[in-house]
């Protein structure tokens, strides 16, 4: 056997032996520090990198600490036990993202939020900042993907299969099968043409 072919089966070792430590071991101590973790176990991040990527700054140092899915030690996530969420959705994962759930957050499954995205589900009362509005809650469907530097307000409701583009303020009802993008001085709101391609629930999670 020829060095080459030595380097080529050695490599195909090492690599099936970490897929399996990935798999099994690394995928049980994610399991165990993320009990609200649902993600496809193909195509999507090692669980590996789930552990390097969050564990030390939110488990150790304390960031989002109590949360039982991965955030980002750059966001923050308030009242996080007023959230609803389904499988594929970790809401606090990419960088910069503000969340107050204490009004009341459902969100579905399947469910994106890009980076320096708010979501506020209270708000205060215009007439005495003191008090808050009588407006809360947000309500979040499946297949959605929210860009970066989005806002969404108190008392919104998102749809299914919905697409919000960057640095867009919601404030009211999107209908499902939706694109939104950012106007002048206001939001257009534009049909889509065709169903949701992925089938998220043949997927294998982790």
């Amino acid at each position: 056997m020829s060095l080459d072919v030595k380097k080529v089966w050695i490599k195909r070792v090492v690599y099936l032996l970490f897929e399996w430590l990935d798999q099994n071991l690394f995928r049980w101590f994610v399991k165990l520090f993320y009990p609200q973790y649902k993600r496809p176990r193909k195509g999507y991040m090692k669980n590996y990198r789930v552990l390097l990527e969050f564990l030390f700054m939110q488990k150790i140092m304390g960031f989002n600490r109590m949360v039982p899915w991965p955030v980002d030690f750059r966001s923050k996530v308030r009242g996080w036990r007023f959230i609803q969420k389904g499988i594929m959705c970790d809401p606090g994962d990419s960088p910069g993202v503000y969340i107050n759930a204490f009004g009341g957050l459902k969100m579905g499954d399947n469910v994106a939020i890009a980076p320096n995205v708010t979501i506020v589900t209270t708000n205060h009362y215009k007439y005495d900042h003191r008090k808050k509005s009588n407006t809360i809650g947000v309500i979040i469907g499946s297949n959605v993907w929210i860009g970066a530097n989005c806002v969404i307000l108190p008392g919104s409701k998102i749809g299914d299969e919905v697409t919000i583009g960057a640095g867009c303020i919601i404030s009211g009802d999107i209908p499902s099968k939706s694109t939104v993008t950012r106007g002048d001085n206001v939001i257009k709101i534009i049909p889509k043409t065709k169903e949701y391609e992925w089938d998220i629930y043949k997927e294998q999670l982790t």
